[in-house]
C-alpha cells in the first residue's frame, strides 16, 4: 500500500511541477512580448515617413526619376532606402530578448527581404499583374517594396512564430502596441495597392495607369494613412489600459 500511495504522490508532484513549468514559460513570453510608448511609437513611425519622404526627394530631385518616367528605378530606390530604417527600428522591438540579440533580430529582417519580396511577386502575378518580360522588373521592384512594409518589420519582431504571424495578418488580431505599428501599415499598404488598381483598366490614357504607377503609388498612400492610424490604436489601448488599471 506504502508503494501504491508513494507512485501516486510522485505522479502528483510531477504533474504540479510541470504546471508550474508551464507557467513561468508562459510568464517568460508575457515579459519578452515587446511594448512600446506612444511617443516611441510617434519617433519610429516619423522616422519610417522621413526616410520615404528623403527617398521620394533624392529619387527625384538627385536622380531625376520618378514613379511615371522611371517606375522600376524609382521603387528600388525607395525600397533600398527605407530597407536599413525599418530593419534598423523594429529590431528593437523583437521578441524574446533573452533568446533572440539584436543581430539576430537584424538578420531575420534581411531574410524576410527575399522571402517577402517572392510572396508579393507570386501575389501579384496571381491577382493580374503583367508577365511580360518587360514589366518583370517593375513587377520585383513593387514586390520588394511591399515586403518593406509588410514582411520585413514582422520578420524583425516575430521572426518565425508562425502563430503571431497567424494572429496578425490572416486573423487582424493584434496584441500589444508594437503588434499595431506591424498590422496596420501591412494591411494599409496591401488595402493602398488593391485602390491603386482601379485605375488601370479605365480608357483615360494617362501614362500613370500602367502597371505598376498608380498601385504604387496607392500603396504608399496606404502605408502612410495606416503609420497614422496606428498612433491612434496605441493611443486607444494605452488610455483602456490606464482606465483598467484605475
Amino acid at each position: 500500500m506504502d508503494s501504491h500511495f508513494s507512485f501516486f504522490n510522485s505522479i502528483q508532484n510531477f504533474k504540479l511541477q510541470r504546471s508550474s513549468s508551464m507557467e513561468s514559460r508562459k510568464a517568460a513570453i508575457v515579459e519578452a512580448s515587446p511594448s512600446i510608448s506612444v511617443p516611441e511609437a510617434f519617433l519610429v513611425n516619423a522616422l519610417c515617413v522621413l526616410g520615404l519622404a528623403f527617398a521620394v526627394w533624392a529619387a527625384n530631385t538627385v536622380f531625376s526619376i520618378d514613379l511615371v518616367s522611371h517606375p522600376s528605378l524609382t521603387l528600388f530606390f525607395i525600397s533600398i532606402a527605407e530597407l536599413p530604417i525599418v530593419i534598423l527600428l523594429y529590431s528593437r522591438y523583437r521578441l524574446n530578448r533573452q533568446q533572440c540579440t539584436y543581430l539576430r533580430a537584424v538578420a531575420r529582417g534581411v531574410l524576410g527581404v527575399p522571402i517577402g519580396t517572392l510572396l508579393n511577386f507570386l501575389g501579384a502575378i496571381a491577382l493580374g499583374a503583367p508577365v511580360k518580360f518587360q514589366y518583370l522588373p517593375k513587377t520585383i521592384n513593387w514586390a520588394l517594396m511591399m515586403s518593406v512594409f509588410t514582411t520585413v518589420p514582422a520578420s524583425c519582431v516575430l521572426g518565425s512564430s508562425w502563430a503571431d504571424w497567424r494572429r496578425i495578418f490572416a486573423q487582424t488580431k493584434p496584441k500589444g502596441s508594437i503588434e499595431y505599428l506591424i498590422c496596420l501599415p501591412a494591411h494599409g499598404a496591401l488595402i493602398g495597392a488593391w485602390f491603386g488598381a482601379w485605375p488601370m483598366p479605365l480608357d483615360w490614357e494617362r501614362p500613370w495607369q500602367e502597371w505598376p504607377i498608380s498601385v504604387s503609388y496607392g500603396t504608399i498612400v496606404g502605408y502612410l494613412v495606416a503609420l497614422v492610424a496606428s498612433l491612434g490604436f496605441i493611443l486607444a489601448c494605452f488610455r483602456s489600459q490606464h482606465i483598467k488599471s484605475d
